[in-house]
């Protein structure tokens, strides 16, 4: 049975979380830009599990996908 939340995936899980190489394809902006729309409540709130391990609610991210110019992070304060 093949893995298929993997990098090379063809499409985003519905549910559960993801990392940004599991993001990267389906984004539309770079690593560096993402960051920037994390940090103003303008993409989805990332959820830190250590220093070096952070992942993205899929859920969220498909919301964030749908309408990027729109989307709002439930909860973050401008």
């Amino acid at each position: 049975m093949a893995n298929t939340t993997t990098a090379t995936s063809k499409t985003l899980p519905a549910d559960g979380m993801s990392r940004w190489n599991q993001i990267a394809p389906f984004s539309p902006f770079s690593r560096e830009k993402f960051r920037q729309l994390v940090r103003a409540g303008r993409a989805p709130q990332p959820v830190k599990f250590s220093e070096r391990c952070t992942a993205y609610q899929n859920r969220e991210l498909h919301r964030f996908f749908a309408d990027p110019l729109n989307y709002r992070a439930e909860g973050f304060a401008e």
